[in-house]
């Protein structure tokens, strides 16, 4: 595909900047991660972002799952929305969406020729604070009502982190990003605390107990009432298919009537989804007690119709192995993804392609992954942070037996492998960075055009130079 000059120009100059995306050797201090870089410009701006009413979500894992879940409620309610996430699958438009549709190129264009001065003037800015300058200017250029801001890495630090939420959401914690947020699970909670605010109520997913304790220390030191789901809100899951699954949820502070949220269902897989729409639940309780007006029928509608590629996704061919993709990158999530094909897909034969960013511990991913399938095939994306899987071949060959593991270049050629060597009754799961499950779709689209419904990210794809 090719892109018009002047969108492309663009995406080369955002790109240009320090990007942590692409390469992590930068240490976690305030020096790197300034928020005031990203505070000057915006105030060169006119402190767009002010006016804004946010939804600010952290997490290690399922962030981007229950945002879509908030986002997709709030607009469900007829309410105008602004989401803002972090990387993307196919196109740098995802990044940026305006009520569930991508920027333009457009707009691209327009808002970084409207920002280049600013950004200009203040030495060190890095890629991802251009990009939430831009997006925190076209939220408010367009007047929406509510913005759904998802952190891209720690909290504290996070060029987002210049927002005063109307409520903080913070997802499970799990080991990640360990060289820079730190080693233990109470580290890497502080570090996500950072986004709690004085006075701003905040909702925690569930946590275990080491660092659920930070996130009670902070938000108390804070004056943050503090929400557990899990505690203060509840779930029972009701049936459970790969057309996606029934539940209901209760909470004694619940804004709508009990007995309308039963027989709530979510397209997305996998129990852990379930503890993800329930911190969604739970955030929009929190909006209704500040006066967004969310009813019980645009909560459910919004839980029903919410979409998150490359989380549990199914893809079925008319013939031939059910594909499955999923981002797991760290070893939490991993065995999530480990324990729901095993339910989905009992005693079907397993084929895994893996390839793993080169800042992850790669042998715990592999170690929770690979066990139980038949074979591996290691691969690699085209981000620049992706492990070589030469390199992965000795671990993976600590899981599976001799001649169980292969090495294919790219994606798209070892999607073509797994396909020759399964059966039709087979799996094909395609893990290990969102790059990975990113790319498996666009090679998907190729050996079967249209198989996406129309308006699919997808179609929207970008040359690899745009990540």
């Amino acid at each position: 595909m090719t892109l018009p000059p002047d969108y492309q120009a663009a995406l080369d100059y955002i790109f240009n900047y320090v990007d942590y995306e692409r390469r992590r050797s930068v240490l976690y201090t305030e020096a790197a991660w300034d928020l005031a870089r990203t505070r000057q410009v915006l105030h060169a701006l006119g402190d767009p972002h002010q006016g804004l009413r946010v939804v600010h979500v952290a997490g290690s894992k399922g962030k981007g799952s229950t945002a879509a879940n908030i986002d997709s409620i709030l607009r469900a309610a007829g309410l105008r929305t602004g989401f803002y996430s972090s990387p993307h699958l196919h196109t740098f438009r995802e990044r940026i969406r305006l009520d569930g549709q991508l920027i333009s190129q457009k707009d691209v264009v327009r808002l970084l020729a409207q920002c280049r001065p600013a950004i200009e003037a203040v030495p060190g800015i890095t890629t991802f604070e251009i990009m939430t300058v831009l997006a925190l200017l076209h939220f408010a250029q367009q007047q929406v009502d509510w913005v759904v801001l998802e952190v891209g890495l720690g909290g504290r630090l996070d060029a987002t982190n210049v927002v005063t939420p109307a409520v903080s959401v913070i997802t499970p914690i799990s080991h990640e990003h360990t060289a820079l947020l730190g080693d233990t699970l109470a580290q890497i909670a502080r570090e996500k605390a950072g986004i709690i605010k004085p006075g701003v109520p905040v909702v925690l997913a569930p946590q275990e107990a080491e660092a659920l304790a930070v996130f009670q220390e902070v938000a108390a030191a804070q004056g943050a009432r503090l929400t557990l789901a899990g505690r203060d809100w509840s779930w029972q899951g009701l049936s459970d298919g790969l057309d996606g699954q029934r539940f209901a949820v209760g909470s004694a502070a619940t804004p709508w009537p009990v007995d309308t949220l039963s027989g709530l269902r979510t397209p997305l897989l996998g129990a852990h989804q379930l503890a993800n729409a329930t911190t969604a639940i739970a955030a929009c309780a929190e909006l209704v007690s500040q006066g967004a007006p969310i009813s019980a029928a645009s909560l459910r509608r919004g839980l029903a119709q919410v979409v998150w590629p490359c989380r549990l996704e199914v893809l079925t061919p008319l013939a031939g192995p059910t594909l499955v993709l999923d981002s797991a990158h760290n070893d939490a999530s991993a065995r999530l993804l480990r324990a729901a094909l095993a339910h989905y897909f009992p005693g079907q034969p397993l084929t895994m392609v893996v390839g793993i960013s080169n800042d992850k511990d790669a042998a715990g991913i592999l170690a929770d992954l690979l066990p139980g399938a038949e074979r591996a095939i290691l691969t690699r994306s085209r981000h620049p942070r992706a492990a070589d899987p030469q390199e992965l071949a000795p671990l993976a060959g600590r899981c599976l037996p001799a001649g169980r593991v292969s090495v294919v270049s790219s994606v798209s050629e070892a999607l073509a492998g797994a396909l020759t060597q399964t059966g039709p009754e087979a799996v094909i799961c395609l893990a290990g960075s969102l790059f990975i499950a990113g790319e498996a779709r666009e090679a998907w689209l190729a050996l079967h055009p249209g198989y996406f419904p129309a308006g699919d990210w997808v179609y929207a794809a970008e040359p690899p130079a745009a990540f």
